[in-house]
C-alpha cells in the first residue's frame, strides 16, 4: 500500500506538491514536473524543461533508495528560474561518490545535479533526526 498523493496547483505561482513512496511515485513526479514547468509564463526552453524532469528523478529516486523510503517534492517558480525541493526524513546529507563504471550501482547522480542546477542546497531539518531538504534551482 503507497501514500502517493499529487497535488498540482492551478496556477504557476502556486508551488506543486507531490508526496511519494514507492517507485510509482517517481513516475508521477515527472510527470507533475513536465506539467509544471509547461503552466510557467514565461515558460523555460526545453532543455530546461528536460533538465527539471531529470533533477526531479533523479532527488526523489535517491530519497526513496537512500533517504529512508519517502520523500515530499516542492516545486517552485519566479519570473526567471525553477525549484525542485526534495524532502526526506534522512539525517544524512548526499556526498559525491566514484561513479562505478562496470556494476552499475550508481554514483552519478551527485555530479550530474551539480552540472544541471544553478544552485543546489541541502539543509538539516531541526536537530539531527528530522531529515533534510535538497533544493535544486534551474535558471531560464
Amino acid at each position: 500500500m503507497t501514500n502517493d498523493t499529487v497535488a498540482v496547483a492551478s496556477a504557476p505561482s502556486t508551488p506543486t506538491v507531490v508526496r511519494g513512496d514507492s517507485l510509482d511515485s517517481i513516475h508521477r513526479a515527472r510527470e507533475a514536473s513536465r506539467a509544471f514547468a509547461g503552466r510557467l509564463a514565461p515558460a523555460p526552453d526545453a532543455t530546461t524543461a528536460d533538465s527539471l524532469v531529470l533533477v526531479v528523478s533523479e532527488l526523489t529516486t535517491n530519497a526513496l533508495r537512500h533517504g529512508g523510503g519517502r520523500y515530499t517534492l516542492v516545486l517552485s517558480a519566479t519570473t526567471d528560474s525553477v525549484t525542485a525541493a526534495v524532502s526526506d526524513p534522512s539525517p544524512e546529507l548526499p556526498h559525491e561518490r566514484t561513479p562505478d563504471l562496470n556494476g552499475g550501482s550508481g554514483g552519478f547522480g551527485w555530479r550530474m545535479l551539480r552540472c544541471l542546477a544553478t544552485e543546489l542546497m541541502v539543509t538539516r531539518g531541526p536537530g539531527t533526526a528530522t531529515g533534510k531538504t535538497i533544493r535544486a534551482r534551474l535558471a531560464f
